[in-house]
């Protein structure tokens, strides 16, 4: 997993309540203001932070998918994965097309993969899938689901999606450790696939 360097944030400043008045405008601006901030936040690894600001982005404009995203993608993050779904459920029935719903809705469908129970795989599954229809090289959506298929005890299709992985991504070790293990015939990978979803 790829260490990302932490953003330089500006001071966080007093944020007036809008009110009904609020010209239209100014509630924009806010809201892509509030947005940009808590994806600032999330890429610094502060999602309880960027949570308020995601909320109250989501409260002024209701429709807006990138919030939505990034509200998601920072309670998934806190392992609160339930708290997730609705956020990008909402998110894609507003853009059915946009791959990174589906990738982020399927993350928070599963949960803990050691923990999660047959239907949570498959909800995970179908969303993957949805995104990879929209984008045959979404990022880690393969990696993603041969690691469902290996707790599933399903070497095949495991595989078959490191290979695509790797295609994606030629640099991605971890896919390329997992086909080395199948293909030495460790049956024992279960418990590595579900330490390597949550590491």
């Amino acid at each position: 997993m790829r260490k990302s360097r932490k953003a330089q944030l500006p001071n966080p400043q007093h944020r007036p309540e809008p009110t009904d008045e609020t010209p239209p405008m100014s509630r924009a601006k806010q809201v892509r203001r509030l947005v940009s901030e808590g994806a600032q936040l999330l890429a610094a690894k502060r999602p309880g932070e960027a949570i308020p600001l995601l909320e109250e982005a989501l409260r002024l404009e209701p429709d807006n998918v990138s919030a939505a995203i990034n509200l998601g993608g920072a309670f998934i993050l806190q392992g609160k994965h339930d708290r997730a779904v609705p956020a990008l459920e909402a998110a894609s029935r507003l853009e059915p097309d946009n791959p990174m719903v589906w990738s982020n809705l399927a993350a928070a469908y599963l949960g803990k993969l050691p923990l999660s129970t047959q239907t949570q795989q498959e909800r995970a599954i179908a969303a993957y899938e949805r995104a990879l229809a929209l984008d045959p090289h979404a990022p880690n959506v393969h990696y993603n689901l041969g690691l469902i298929y290996l707790e599933r005890s399903d070497t095949e299709h495991a595989a078959a999606h490191f290979y695509r992985a790797l295609e994606t991504d030629p640099n991605d070790r971890d896919a390329r450790y997992w086909l080395e293990k199948i293909r030495q015939g460790h049956m024992d990978i279960r418990a590595d696939a579900a330490d390597q979803h949550n590491g």
